[in-house]
């Protein structure tokens, strides 16, 4: 009779997914190993996904807490790999290198500190045209 009652409390209800298991086939099927696909496997597949991108936001959160943001962003989903060895293993060479600031990015810094140049008024010159030296 436990025996009975043990394999009832086993058996429970397929867990309802949010991501679209198509999809997961589908990339599943980039592989050119794999030819078809068990509904088992896909399912199972699907809620190893779920819980990995819960665990990694789950982490990337605590991240951007600590720093005192809002928004999650990619360097902190960077920290929170580096952090979990495991993850950071095969995950951390996927993840997009941090952007450097460009050469027009920190052009436009500069022209930003600067004030701003405001029109001449008319019959008049500027300082520095006075200082020039005149040929």
């Amino acid at each position: 009779m436990a025996a009975q009652e043990e394999e009832d409390s086993i058996t429970m209800e397929p867990h309802q997914l949010e991501i679209p298991t198509r999809r997961v086939k589908n990339i599943m099927k980039l592989d050119k190993d794999i030819n078809k696909v068990n509904s088992e496997a896909l399912h199972l597949i699907a809620c190893s996904t779920e819980l990995f991108i819960e665990f990694l936001a789950e982490r990337s959160a605590r991240v951007s807490l600590e720093k005192k943001k809002k928004t999650i962003r990619l360097e902190h989903l960077r920290v929170a790999v580096k952090r979990h060895q495991p993850t950071g293993d095969f995950l951390l060479s996927s993840l997009p290198k941090p952007s450097q600031p460009s050469d027009q990015q920190l052009l436009k810094d500069r022209v930003k500190v600067r004030p701003a140049e405001k029109p001449v008024p008319f019959a008049t010159r500027r300082i520095d045209a006075f200082f020039q030296k005149c040929t």
